[in-house]
């Protein structure tokens, strides 16, 4: 039973990302190489509703990892390292 449960929260959470608005988003803002980690715990304020983990250059060739925070209506993409 523990497995199950395990498994449906691992799935729940996994549509908790929005892989498309945070690309979106940090290639507007300049970054490149960008590469989606998943759902990111914690990183996120409580009216987030996506909390997508990534790693990408920024302008100057350095990689960082952040989150892209968002809602589900009404709610632009906040991005946070």
């Amino acid at each position: 039973m523990i497995k199950l449960t395990t498994l449906a929260l691992t799935i729940l959470l996994c549509a908790c990302t929005n892989s498309d608005d945070a690309n979106r988003a940090l290639t507007a803002q300049g970054f490149t190489n960008i590469r989606m980690t998943g759902y990111d715990w914690f990183a996120c304020a409580k009216d987030d509703f996506y909390h997508t983990g990534f790693e990408a250059k920024n302008s100057n060739g350095l990689t960082v990892s952040g989150v892209v925070c968002s809602g589900i209506i009404f709610k632009s993409a906040t991005i946070r390292f």
